[in-house]
């Protein structure tokens, strides 16, 4: 059976903590998402614990009259636990190399061994179509595990919010859906 995932950065937020909230922007942003999946067939919604992820898929849960289910391993990945001055260029660093890990980090390889088992419980289930809400680091980790081209440069690019669409059959077929 063929699955499509829907891959959703979150919206606009007021900062990086795991509690922060959409900004005024955000909120709209989500009603936008909320249209852009009116007309999509979405079976099941499943996103990071962290509010703004939440808050962004909400109003298209509501339209669509489906539950959210917050799963622990969607949160972000945290590069370094230590400020770092420049973390742009050890970020960069952490897709090429997926076993470079920080003070207190985790690294590429760690964070996708988190979300792996999410996949795999897709594409063994029975539903057809989830979307699956993120953040960008993360969200960008996921593009590459489907296809290893993905990257920093991939990451710098991503809006807010952002939705790619992978579409699972015998070959994995990426495709970013939002304009």
């Amino acid at each position: 059976m063929k699955k499509i995932i829907y891959l959703v950065r979150h919206c606009q937020a007021t900062g990086q903590a795991p509690d922060c909230e959409l900004t005024d922007k955000g909120l709209t942003q989500a009603q936008h998402l909320a249209g852009f999946f009116e007309d999509q067939d979405i079976d099941q919604i499943i996103t990071s614990p962290y509010t703004r992820a939440v808050h962004s898929i909400l109003p298209t849960a509501e339209r669509k009259n489906l539950d959210i289910y917050v799963h622990e391993d969607l949160k972000e990945r945290v590069l370094s636990t230590e400020k770092l001055d420049n973390w742009l260029e050890p970020l960069e660093q952490s897709f090429n190399d997926l076993h470079m890990k920080l003070p207190g980090g985790e690294s590429s390889y760690e964070a996708t061994q988190r979300f792996l088992p999410i996949f795999e419980a897709i594409k063994l289930g029975q539903v057809k179509t989830t979307i699956i809400v993120s953040h960008g680091n993360l969200l960008t980790l996921m593009l590459k595990h489907f296809d290893r081209r993905y990257g920093f440069q991939d990451w710098k690019n991503l809006s807010n919010p952002d939705v790619y669409k992978i579409t699972l059959d015998n070959s994995s077929l990426i495709q970013r859906v939002w304009e």
